[in-house]
């Protein structure tokens, strides 16, 4: 026996008392998190088990092979991003609390892969890579491949976590590692909503054939190959069960030296992040790039900042990609399911325009440099404008993309100019209720936490949100019932006259908000102080 595997066997023990000690004090500080830690893992237990009951009931059935083998490959692409966006939820997932002990990187590849065995996610993967491996084993020769296929496809599921957490270390306990985590909500619901929308055309299609095709190349991708293998034994097709099984052992070899790779280099060399910063920092202030396209002046400054904060504030950037792809998913995919209409491109406008409510809010305890810039009703008037204008540079080419995709994809060119003028008015209203709502009904955004409203001020947040939004329909009323006259009288020919009769309104409109605001906000500076410093 080698000195690295002796080291190896005699790390194992200790990493695995380590994650157990890790999740035992975990758990000691607080009762909330001990309940929380408690009902979700009887949760995950119970719906594993109902899985593995499931799967094991799905045997014999003509498609078994078919779902088997794309549930294994969908969980392996779930332990391959969960890293990515819930790095805090495993502290062994870090090596480089590791970097300062005596460690060489091969042992220590193998003790944390067996320390990652311990969780409530490696049970619940056994269960489903199990439940899938009865459901297609037909036979005792494909028992017993599945009795080297299961635990293999569970170390290729760990291994890839690991391999993918340990490439992205730095990422992870960066600022965009931290934005990652914030926007892991919005890939799980837009990930519901192509779950959704697959399962409709898997109904429309007929049922689970139309999946056989992509099942057929997935059965060679480990760690699918491994259960791939276990039903090609079932079949008597031993040779090409024999290829699987040696596909998913060579993933796995090259998933451990990618691993480790990763381990030498996070030991080895330094951390280069704070020199990245600093030279990106040298660039911005050089006034190259988006600021030399931007007007001189109060207004050029003002729509840089708030386009910065857009892209480097996580709470702020979580809530304008959350706009940014539900407003383009509803009208699309309601499209693409044949249920959509021209209409629901105004949909994107509004998501998009509620980033104009609770401008100063965006700001935090840091709107006390802004107040100081702050002496007039007019230096209000240009504070906000320009906050408007920054917004428009992104959700007018977006609406006018929206709407065209949307008329595209249904083949209604006709009502583009309508909807359009629509989207414009309603655009401009936004602007300026959410101008409005930002003088007089400011709130606190928290940013260590996941809430978006401080405490104690979740109705001055719906009243500003919702009240914006009632508004905004009123002031949209004429474009609205001229477009019902038009269409009603029969009048289409004249349709197209929204468009330039909805920009026109939207911009009056749009001043309006603006006007009324500014002296709300400069003679309410101290009180949008306090409320946007509290939490």
């Amino acid at each position: 026996m080698t000195a690295q595997s002796q080291s190896a066997s005699a790390l194992m023990p200790v990493f695995v008392r380590l994650k157990l000690s890790l999740l035992k004090n975990g758990l000691r500080q607080s009762s909330g998190r001990r309940a929380a830690y408690i009902t979700s893992a009887v949760l995950a237990l119970l719906f594993a088990a109902l899985q593995l009951l499931g799967l094991i009931l799905l045997r014999g059935t003509p498609h078994a092979s078919t779902l088997t083998v794309l549930l294994v490959a969908l969980m392996a692409v779930g332990w391959a991003v969960m890293p990515l966006f819930f790095p805090s939820g495993d502290e062994t997932l870090d090596p480089t609390r590791l970097v300062m002990l005596p460690l060489r990187p091969r042992p220590l590849v193998g003790a944390l892969l067996v320390a990652s065995l311990v969780g409530i996610g490696p049970l619940f993967t056994l269960c489903l890579v199990l439940g899938s491996a009865i459901a297609v084993a037909h036979g005792i020769g494909a028992a017993l491949t599945a009795v080297l296929a299961v635990p293999l496809a569970l170390l290729v599921c760990l291994a890839l976590a690991r391999a993918v957490a340990a490439a992205n270390t730095r990422l992870l306990t960066s600022r965009k590692g931290r934005d990652l985590a914030v926007l892991s909500g919005l890939v799980i619901a837009i990930g519901f909503q192509f779950v959704n929308f697959g399962a409709r055309r898997l109904g429309d299609a007929g049922g689970l054939s139309a999946l056989d095709p992509v099942a057929k190349v997935v059965r060679w991708l480990p760690p699918g190959a491994a259960i791939g293998a276990v039903d090609s034994v079932g079949a008597g097709a031993y040779g090409r069960a024999a290829a699987q099984l040696l596909l998913t052992l060579a993933a796995l070899g090259l998933l451990l030296y990618a691993w480790q790779g990763s381990l030498v280099k996070l030991m080895t060399t330094p951390d280069g992040s704070t020199l990245a910063a600093s030279d990106a920092s040298r660039k911005e202030s050089s006034g190259k790039g988006l600021a030399a396209l931007l007007p001189e002046g109060r207004t050029g400054t003002v729509m840089l900042r708030t386009l910065r904060y857009a892209w480097r504030d996580p709470k702020t950037k979580a809530a304008w990609i959350t706009s940014l792809a539900v407003g383009l998913i509803v009208p699309v995919f309601n499209a693409l399911q044949g249920a959509g209409t021209v209409y629901f491109a105004c949909f994107a406008t509004g998501m998009l325009g509620m980033q104009m409510y609770n401008q100063f809010g965006q700001d935090t305890s840091a709107f006390w440099m802004v107040l100081l810039t702050i002496s007039s009703t007019r230096d209000a008037y240009l504070e906000l404008r320009a906050r408007a204008l920054a917004l428009l540079l992104v959700t007018l080419p977006y609406t006018l993309l929206v709407t065209g995709v949307t008329a595209g994809m249904l083949g209604d060119w006709p009502k583009l100019p309508e909807v359009m003028g629509l989207a414009l008015a309603l655009l401009g209203a936004m602007m300026a209720t959410g101008s409005v709502a930002s003088a007089t009904l400011a709130y606190s955004i928290p940013q260590d936490s996941r809430k978006n409203v401080a405490p104690g001020q979740g109705g001055i947040a719906f009243l500003s949100i919702l009240g914006g939004m009632v508004v905004s329909a009123v002031l949209c009323a004429p474009v609205i019932a001229l477009a019902i006259w038009l269409h009603v009288s029969g009048t289409h020919g004249a349709l197209w006259l929204l468009l330039p009769l909805g920009a026109v309104y939207g911009v009056l409109i749009g001043w309006a908000g603006l006007k009324v605001a500014a002296p709300r906000a400069a003679s309410r500076l101290p009180e949008i102080l306090t409320a946007v410093s509290t939490g």
